[in-house]
């Protein structure tokens, strides 16, 4: 099914082209499967690294492939058709971990992660929401103290993609005191390894979607970080973390564009081939209506998608843009994929057919990466001008 609306550069059809054959390869044939059980599979991870598509973004000199945003999204949305399970943990380590370090990491600190995060040798992960901070991320309470060459976590981060298999977790806490405390002027970014004492792995969450894509807690108990792991400035993490939140709502867009269009997919197929009344569904116009508006709805998220990326490589500020791809194509992918359960009928809602995990992987897109009800608010402020 052809969906662009302006054509590929030959890089993005060959980088599209190898994604969809490594999805319908190494992915399509067992995401079933591996939803059931909730099996995260590891080799994904140096395989995707072989192609590149752990470090779209980078520099080569980092071992990346240096693609501009839009040729990232475009292989990121053929990940997501196939699994979005598989596509968060690509989206997660592109757009926030990499990302951060690149942008706010000292030479050193770039040096001993890059590469390896580049050539999936080391999986990255994102610990900035806790118990009782979510979309108040601000209100964090992980403290880190200062003494001598490290410095000392205590607390607990919530939700963290992909935190029991990761090498390198940028991890936001408090480097302010009580007494003295500063909001989110007071939070530091570190970078956090499993090999550190006190870094603990604690509940695995059983989720509605996503399953194949692991979602932790992480407790640190006295973690000791090195100085040298500190990202840039100690008072400025979660302003770091905010900016490469606007990337990363990207392709959290991009991931529910895949699943919204793999429903549509399946939805065109499956109403060319059942009948009813002596002939197929795609005759009726209740059916082609459902269809047409599915297919504009994708279309039109992704034409968002793309325009927001092209902004945001020609270096203008994306908050805004980023917010409305995001909230557009979350509730697209939602939508969506109800109305295929609904063409579906009765077989949509078993697990003989794809579109009720597509649906459930739907919902989260919704929540993560910043709410619909945050993206509105991230919006209406934009219209007055405010940050």
């Amino acid at each position: 099914m052809s969906w662009a609306l302006h054509p590929l550069t030959e890089e993005q059809t060959e980088v599209q082209k190898l994604a969809r054959e490594f999805a319908r390869a190494e992915i399509t044939p067992h995401s079933a499967e591996w939803d059931e059980k909730a099996y995260f599979e590891p080799s994904l991870v140096p395989k995707l690294g072989e192609l590149g598509f752990l470090g779209m973004m980078l520099p080569e000199e980092y071992d990346g492939l240096g693609t501009d945003t839009g040729t990232y999204l475009i292989a990121l949305e053929e990940i997501a058709a196939a699994d979005a399970s598989v596509a968060v943990l690509m989206s997660v380590h592109n757009s926030l971990p990499t990302q951060m370090i690149l942008r706010y990491g000292s030479e050193a600190q770039k040096d001993r992660f890059l590469k390896k995060m580049a050539r999936g040798e080391i999986l990255g992960a994102f610990a900035l929401s806790e118990p009782d901070a979510g979309s108040d991320a601000s209100a964090l309470t992980t403290q880190a103290v200062k003494d001598g060459s490290c410095w000392v976590l205590n607390g607990t981060k919530s939700w963290v993609t992909n935190g029991n298999t990761a090498g390198a977790i940028i991890a936001m806490a408090r480097t302010d005191h009580a007494g003295a405390r500063r909001g989110a002027r007071g939070i530091g970014a570190f970078i956090v390894t499993p090999d550190l004492p006190g870094f603990n792995v604690g509940k695995k969450e059983d989720k509605l979607g996503l399953r194949a894509s692991p979602t932790v807690q992480l407790n640190f108990d006295n973690l000791r970080v090195p100085a040298e792991n500190l990202l840039g400035d100690e008072t400025q993490g979660f302003v770091y973390a905010m900016q490469s939140l606007d990337n990363g709502r990207l392709g959290i867009a991009a991931q529910a564009i895949g699943i919204a269009r793999s429903a549509l997919e399946h939805s065109v197929t499956y109403a060319a081939e059942r009948k009813q009344f002596g002939k197929a569904i795609k005759e009726f116009e209740a059916i082609q209506f459902k269809l047409a508006d599915m297919a504009m709805k994708v279309s039109g998220s992704r034409a968002l998608l793309h325009a927001a990326a092209a902004a945001k490589d020609r270096g203008q500020s994306i908050r805004q843009f980023s917010s409305m791809a995001k909230l557009m194509a979350s509730e697209t992918a939602m939508w969506v994929t109800t109305q295929a359960v609904q063409i579906f009928g009765g077989y949509g809602y078993v697990k003989d057919y794809p579109v009720e995990r597509l649906m459930r992987d739907a919902k989260v897109t919704e929540i993560y990466e910043g709410t619909s009800e945050i993206q509105r608010i991230v919006i209406a402020r934009a219209l007055y001008g405010q940050s």
